[in-house]
């Protein structure tokens, strides 16, 4: 449902909702206990990240940066096509790791729409925005999956995270980007 959704080009929170909510009906089937280890499982102190991730893109937006990253699409049309992926894929991956990925992304996808780039260099942006996060754990997903671990009683130090994330990171980004040069 999601996918087809996506496919469509439609908004994906509802699909998104009612698929969670499916799937604990579905699970709960045989246990009724399920509903209320979901609700308690569930990392309630997100939502208001979640939320300022949304303010801190409407705030960039109103102050100018769309227009900037719409300017530098254009200057990147104007270079060759594996200096453009490169280059656009590095300044993604470093605005990443000096926030987050949800508010890189969301104003790189605006940029593109408005700038009507081509895929290679959205693909370009999309490699810089999704791997960069796996320097310093800056993204939602690597937030709720430390949470998850914690949960467990695993704990990942920052330096750990960071150790692993100097090389994967790099190595991950410029394969992917030579994979793009074709």
């Amino acid at each position: 449902m999601l996918v087809y959704s996506s496919a469509l080009g439609f908004p994906l929170g509802v699909p998104t909702c009612c698929a969670a909510t499916f799937a604990t009906v579905i699970v709960a089937w045989g246990d009724k206990g399920i509903p209320r280890k979901v609700v308690r499982g569930i990392s309630w102190s997100v939502l208001p990240l979640v939320a300022g991730l949304f303010v801190i893109v409407e705030a960039l937006q109103n102050a100018g940066l769309l227009r900037l990253g719409v300017l530098g699409l254009q200057a990147l049309a104007r270079t060759s096509a594996w200096q453009a992926k490169g280059i656009a894929a590095i300044v993604v991956a470093l605005l990443s790791n000096g926030m987050n990925n949800l508010p890189v992304a969301l104003m790189s996808g605006a940029a593109i729409r408005h700038a009507q780039q081509s895929s290679a260099v959205a693909h370009a942006i999309l490699i810089g925005v999704d791997l960069a996060q796996s320097l310093r754990g800056r993204s939602l997903a690597t937030i709720l999956w430390l949470i998850a671990l914690r949960r467990e009683r695993v704990e990942i130090s920052a330096w750990e995270f960071l150790k692993v994330g100097m090389i994967a990171m790099p190595a991950a980004l410029i394969a992917a980007l030579l994979f793009l040069w074709n």
